[in-house]
């Protein structure tokens, strides 16, 4: 198998981060790894598709750590090889839209348009791109049920947003529609942040709409981010793929790239009942890996794109979640094979 992942580029990835644990593990188990960023994609004059890709053979049996993996992922960025689309098995969408919106508009979604010309050659795209050109910003979040979510309002007028800050005692939460990291994370609270509220309403819309939520009283302790495979709680024997995160001080974000502390928690039927009001839709959209982030009976977010943090949880729990993940992926590509053309790929994602 040739497991290709896309993310924005090389030069911002880590040995700890998600997507070089999740290739690592499958160089690990025997696959071929190829990385591509937004400007790799070649449609060539017979409409065939193409990528220039930063290629790892396979590395069955051979004991070499994530850290020196990830050595030779650096060194084999320096050159790429021109392979057809239709030799890769499975292309995971790791990107994150929001880190190109600015900079590179015309990358910001280029994952997803290839994505779906992926599916045409006969790959396995993780998750959906048809799903995820809807998730492209948190209004997605608005379609799952509403006793999952804090009341929100989504605006770009400050007198809006005036107004549902006095329905809720002055104290909520905004931030921008589209972003990612706790970027544009404002804690409007009562009296002390209230002269401040027209200057956070232009520094967020600056870049589009706004979401007002109410504040949920349990933030903080921080939130718990829980990874959800295939719809379900990612688990090994009871021992789930979730972590609290804890903000610093007096700050409103819980995010851990925005200065977050990571702490190990313990899933409750609390935090399982939202996983579960959820996951059909999911299922539906075909989201094959996802991380929610949850505070009380509330859940502020659902991240399609590149879910982070799951070495942490893997070394909180002590167990490997990254070769469940990979198990789960192999299985999909059997299936495929034994019922060619039976299932689109949103069904056979969360297979």
């Amino acid at each position: 198998m040739m497991i290709a992942f896309f993310v924005n580029s090389l030069d911002s990835e880590y040995p700890r981060y998600t997507t070089t644990v999740l290739a690592h593990e499958a160089w690990r188990r025997g696959h071929d790894v190829c990385y591509v960023t937004p400007g790799d994609f070649v449609v060539s004059p017979d409409d065939s598709l193409q990528v220039h890709a930063r290629v790892i053979p396979a590395g069955k049996g051979k004991a070499r750590s994530r850290d020196d993996f990830f050595k030779q992922l650096k060194t084999a960025g320096k050159k790429t090889k021109l392979i057809s689309m239709a030799d890769i098995d499975v292309l995971m969408l790791r990107n994150d839209p929001a880190n190109d919106a600015a900079k590179r508009p015309w990358a910001e979604n280029i994952g997803i348009q290839f994505g779906r010309r992926a599916i045409e050659a006969g790959v396995l795209v993780l998750n959906d791109p048809d799903s995820l050109s809807l998730a492209i910003n948190k209004l997605y979040f608005q379609s799952f049920p509403r006793e999952v979510r804090a009341e929100t309002l989504i605006t770009r007028n400050a007198s809006d947003i005036k107004a549902f800050a006095r329905k809720h005692g002055g104290k909520i939460v905004l931030k921008p529609l589209q972003g990612s990291g706790g970027q544009g994370v404002f804690l409007l609270n009562g009296g002390k942040t209230k002269g401040n509220l027209n200057q956070m309403v232009e520094a967020i819309s600056r870049d589009g709409y706004l979401i007002a939520q109410t504040y949920v009283p349990e933030a903080d302790k921080g939130d718990i981010r829980l990874f959800l495979m295939n719809g379900w709680p990612l688990q090994i024997d009871g021992k789930y793929a979730a972590m609290r995160r804890v903000g610093a001080e007096d700050d409103v974000r819980s995010n851990i790239h925005a200065g977050g502390e990571a702490k190990a928690v313990k899933i409750t039927d609390r935090e399982l009942r939202l996983a579960e009001l959820i996951r059909p839709k999911l299922q539906a959209d075909g989201m094959f890996l996802v991380g929610i982030d949850i505070i009380g009976d509330t859940i502020l977010e659902v991240n399609v794109f590149s879910p982070g943090n799951l070495f942490t949880c893997s070394e909180m729990a002590g167990v490997s979640f990254a070769d469940l993940i990979l198990q789960s992926i192999e299985r999909k590509l059997q299936i495929r094979d034994q019922f060619p053309g039976q299932f689109t790929n949103a069904q056979l994602a969360v297979m």
